[in-house]
């Protein structure tokens, strides 16, 4: 009875990621082309396609463009919703109606997302750079500059981020009993003396998973990068997830093994912060 009752979801679990999975690590030990791809009979070629990726030149910026993207939309956007939480934790007027204006981001496709910021990011009739030119600052080009392209998607996703970790990091305070603060308020403690003496060391737990579902989401982030710049120009926002699809699907002749090469780097990424953050777990419960 009890397999009976796991069976669906272990078959969900065996079509919908075992599989997909599997396929992926194949295709990066094989050598595929598109005939190959659809009749089969690839040549197993071993670890070759890592050695293409990794001595490719494009593997350098990409994996800090990847490193940069990820730290400073994780940072920035931990930041914000931490704030934001503690903010609408104090129950004034109106605050689930901003609360739930603040979820707006999180709820819109991302493609509608994208596609509203490319517009405002135009270099000749975005309204940022005609807010910008009111205030006597000259336009910048965010989409079609070197400098400027990775900085753009890069607040885009934060833009887009800090909603999930407004409502992950709100819903962790519910849970601190309000009598430490009033406690804590009898002592003299100031706001920020609470803060870091309360707030801060009861929500780990939270920010902990905060911090890791961040991170897998944003390692993984395509459609943002994708529609606002490809990579571009010049690769400068090309990051491990836009790489791993161009090499597959963005040439006239695709390169499906290193393309899934580089898709498994990343999973092999998110799986390892995975697991460091299980450990770290394991350690605070025992102790």
């Amino acid at each position: 009875m009890p397999w009976a009752f796991l069976a669906p979801v272990l078959a969900y679990l065996a079509a919908f990621y075992a599989y997909p999975l599997y396929r992926n690590v194949d295709l990066s030990v094989r050598h595929y082309t598109v005939r190959s791809f659809v009749q089969g009979g690839a040549p197993f070629s071993g670890l070759d396609n890592y050695r293409t990726v990794l001595d490719d030149p494009t593997f350098a910026p990409a994996l800090t463009h990847t490193v940069v993207f990820t730290a400073a939309s994780l940072a920035v956007q931990f930041a914000a919703g931490l704030a934001l939480a503690v903010f609408f934790n104090r129950h004034f007027p109106l605050s689930g109606l901003l609360r739930a204006l603040f979820l707006v981001p999180w709820l819109l496709p991302l493609i509608v997302s994208a596609s509203t910021w490319s517009w405002m990011l135009n270099s000749d009739s975005g309204i940022v750079n005609s807010i910008l030119g009111w205030i006597g600052v000259d336009p910048v080009n965010w989409l079609t500059s070197p400098d400027w392209s990775l900085a753009s998607v890069i607040i885009v996703n934060i833009w887009i981020g800090i909603p999930f970790n407004l409502v992950v990091l709100y819903s962790g305070l519910q849970v601190i009993p309000a009598q430490l603060y009033e406690a804590a308020a009898l002592d003299g403690a100031s706001g920020w003396q609470q803060f870091w003496q309360i707030t801060f060391p009861l929500l780990r737990p939270v920010s902990a998973i905060t911090l890791l579902l961040g991170l897998v989401y944003t390692l993984k982030v395509f459609d943002i990068i994708w529609i606002m710049t490809k990579g571009g120009p010049v690769d400068s926002s090309t990051t491990f997830a836009t790489w791993s699809y161009r090499l597959g699907f963005g040439n006239m002749l695709p390169e499906f093994g290193p393309g899934a090469a580089v898709g498994n780097l990343l999973i092999l990424t998110a799986l390892a912060f995975g697991l460091l953050y299980v450990r770290i777990q394991r350690k605070q419960v025992r102790g």
